[in-house]
């Protein structure tokens, strides 16, 4: 006889567990699968996609999600349809490109499984998935993958049931999802203590028919107390799982026979008042064990959780708990976030919740954003994942990233490898000289992302770089690694900070045209009383070059706006007193019916200090007030100066830049990548090569003043092989 083919792509899609696939979905897996060989529409383990799929059914997934899980075990089908996907359906590719990404996150607990990681693992595998329904995908996944753990090998098979135990089982149990949750927990407590769990198992069968019989004698009384007092309700026994009676004896440090609620019953009623009222029916009828009662209608738990719990002296006088609540919040408990599929489905098409009441609507909600806190979340007991308090950032003020051996690395959003050197270790960062993320070699200020392996590449000797404190730069995010290099600076004598500080400042202020200019006007804008005391605090990053640069320009143009307001008297009697709007944006006081050009020497940019020139033919040239062609000009022939200012007109400015660098592969990628990110325009780019492989390259830019140029400059001067950056 020959073996029966496996099933392919036609009996997965046949089954009672997909029916909520679309139809245009269906005809694009049935198209894609037409191309392939029929071996790759065969999952490599039929029985535990047949679980998943059965599982997502049971929390009523949505076709899109059925389809993401299907695929996922077909990864040949998955790789022909995702380029044919039907636009409504797009989301399946999300859906798969989750449950990929959280691939990488269990592979990294197999790898680490020690305690202490498991929480940052948590937090890692939320902030890479982007739709929150792939977390119900992969918890349906893990437990079919529990229910065949048994036919694995020892060490995978108990691989498996610490993942499970360590994160799948907590997810569950923080988002509510009750009837994944349990088994999650007893699957994984039966491969970690074996015996343990055959124990207690062993001494529930002993005592299975009485509870049994008992259990029924309570429903029916009880029945019949509700009745009279005209309460519609159904009444069954609940179910009490292995694992959570461990853990209840553990707790309570008492045997089996002690725990009151192995005999339960679930009353189940239409509303809330109805709760309240069969609760007093109940009391009425057992007397109530005292500091057994627990209203979580009144104050729901942490995974939103919703029902009245009571413990009585029930028939026979044995202990009894019991539990009411309504048919809603038993939905809600048994599935979770999982029960509101369709209204999520209904919000990813832009969609409004019509099919869910307001207070419906307000639960999701809040378990929604309860799985973008959860990453904040921290401090859980045994067994009580995620039940702790919360912090107040959400997901996306934090990235998770990981070191070369897999420990999980929580840093600022915006973070650099630089940041994440000196979250590992101060000498860490102080040694930093490169990086790798993902095996590849990126620059300091490379913005990290979750999800992303960081190396640090580090030297001998602890150097860092006082560039490093430069905010403009882009090197570090987190506050607490500037801190860390500003005191390893504070540490350094005071004449290395002077000469350190004079460098940054003149190499600043040589890119900006203002080498040699005096310091002292601006010394109080700082709170310094002398030159000395601002170069310390530029060395040490207390105040970047850059804003000196910029004190130093609105200086020079208050004071020039101030000679043009009080002119001197003789001009005034030579002069008109009309102003005029001149050239580009500028404007030239007292002289009418004048061109006004910006001269090529210098190119002044908006906002820098600027003088005219009174030029033969050509109307008014207006240079920097430093600019070394105008000051022989004027040194020769003081009458042609003429006081000029920039008006209200805005607009962009050329300006010439130099790049000086070693010649590496994609050096003009990084520098048009500065430029763009820095929102500046390329005019054009010169390239020539000098010796010993260096290689110069001329930008001419347009940006609307000197502070963006400042900027422009000063990334440039940062990136790995460049000499200098300045302004030509």
């Amino acid at each position: 006889m020959h073996a029966a083919p496996p099933p392919g792509l036609d009996h997965w899609l046949a089954l009672p567990a997909t029916k909520a696939i679309a139809p245009a979905l269906r005809e694009a897996l049935r198209r894609a699968a037409a191309t392939l060989d029929p071996a790759q529409c065969t999952p490599a383990a039929p029985a535990q996609l047949a679980d998943t799929l059965s599982l997502l059914a049971l929390l009523d997934a949505d076709g899109d999600s059925l389809a993401a899980a299907l695929l996922f075990d077909l990864p040949g089908l998955a790789a022909a349809v995702e380029p044919q996907l039907p636009p409504a359906h797009a989301a399946v590719a999300v859906l798969l490109d989750g449950q990929r990404a959280a691939n990488q996150v269990w592979s990294l607990h197999a790898e680490r499984p020690a305690a202490g990681n498991t929480e940052g693992l948590r937090r890692l595998l939320l902030a890479i998935v982007r739709d929150l329904r792939v977390v119900p995908i992969l918890l349906a996944r893990q437990l079919a993958r529990m229910r065949h753990a048994g036919a694995l090998p020892e060490e995978e098979r108990l691989a498996l049931a610490r993942l499970t135990r360590d994160i799948h089982a907590p997810l569950a149990n923080r988002l509510g999802i009750w009837q994944l949750k349990w088994e999650l927990e007893d699957l994984a407590f039966r491969h970690l203590e074996p015996e343990t769990y055959r124990r207690i198992a062993s001494l529930l069968d002993d005592k299975r028919a009485g509870r049994e019989r008992y259990i029924a004698q309570v429903t029916r009384e009880l029945g019949e107390a509700l009745r009279a007092q005209g309460i519609e309700a159904e009444i069954a026994g609940r179910p009490k799982h292995i694992y959570s009676i461990w853990k209840k004896m553990r707790k309570k440090d008492v045997p089996i026979g002690e725990l009151y609620d192995l005999r339960a019953v679930r009353v189940l009623v239409d509303d809330i008042p109805a709760c309240y009222a069969a609760l007093g029916v109940v009391h009425a009828l057992w007397a109530p064990v005292p500091g057994e009662f627990d209203d979580y209608i009144a104050r729901p738990k942490h995974n939103d959780y919703r029902s009245l719990h009571t413990a009585v002296i029930g028939p026979e006088g044995k202990t009894l708990e019991v539990q009411i609540r309504t048919r809603e919040m038993h939905e809600q408990a048994e599935l979770g976030v999982a029960a509101h599929w369709r209204y999520k489905e209904d919000s990813y098409a832009g969609r409004g919740p019509s099919q869910r009441s307001s207070s419906g609507n307000a639960a999701l909600e809040r378990k929604i954003e309860w799985m973008r806190r959860l990453l904040e979340a921290h401090g859980e007991g045994e067994g009580e994942a995620l039940a702790g308090g919360f912090d107040t950032e959400l997901v996306e003020d934090r990235i998770y990233v990981l070191t070369p051996a897999g420990e999980v690395v929580d840093l600022p959003r915006g973070s650099t490898p630089l940041d994440f050197a000196y979250h590992v270790h101060t000498m860490v960062g102080h040694r930093c000289r490169g990086a790798k993320v993902d095996g590849r070699i990126v620059p300091l200020d490379h913005k990290l992302r979750s999800g992303d392996r960081v190396e640090i590449l580090t030297a001998k000797e602890p150097e860092p770089r006082r560039d490093w404190l430069v905010a403009a730069n882009g090197f570090l995010a987190s506050p607490r690694a500037r801190e860390k290099v500003r005191t390893w600076f504070h540490k350094l004598d005071r004449e290395r900070n002077l000469q350190a500080g004079r460098e940054l400042l003149d190499r600043e202020l040589r890119r900006m045209g203002l080498l040699n200019v005096e310091l002292e006007p601006v010394l109080a804008r700082f709170n310094v009383a002398s030159v000395d005391e601002l170069l310390v605090l530029v060395a040490l990053g207390d105040v970047g070059p850059h804003q000196v640069g910029r004190a130093l320009q609105e200086h020079e143009r208050a004071r020039t706006t101030a000679t043009e307001e009080a002119p001197d008297p003789a001009a005034v009697l030579q002069r008109k007193r009309t102003p005029r709007a001149g050239g580009p944006g500028v404007t030239v006081v007292g002289v009418d019916n004048l061109v006004v050009q910006l001269a090529r020497c210098c190119h002044p940019l908006r906002g820098e200090a600027i003088s005219g020139y009174l030029t033969r033919g050509r109307g008014v040239s207006v240079h920097r007030s430093d600019c070394a062609a105008f000051l022989r000009l004027a040194r020769d022939q003081p009458q042609r100066v003429l006081p000029v200012a920039w008006g209200r007109q805005e607009g962009l400015h050329e300006a010439t830049a130099v790049v000086d660098a070693i010649d590496r592969r994609h050096l003009l990628k990084d520098v048009s990548n500065v430029i763009a990110q820095e929102d500046a325009h390329v005019v054009s780019v010169r390239s020539d090569a000098g010796r010993h492989g260096r290689v110069r390259l001329r930008l001419q830019l347009r940006v609307n003043g000197y502070d963006q140029l400042s900027r422009v400059l000063s990334r440039l001067d940062a990136l790995p092989g460049v000499e200098a950056a300045r302004r030509e």
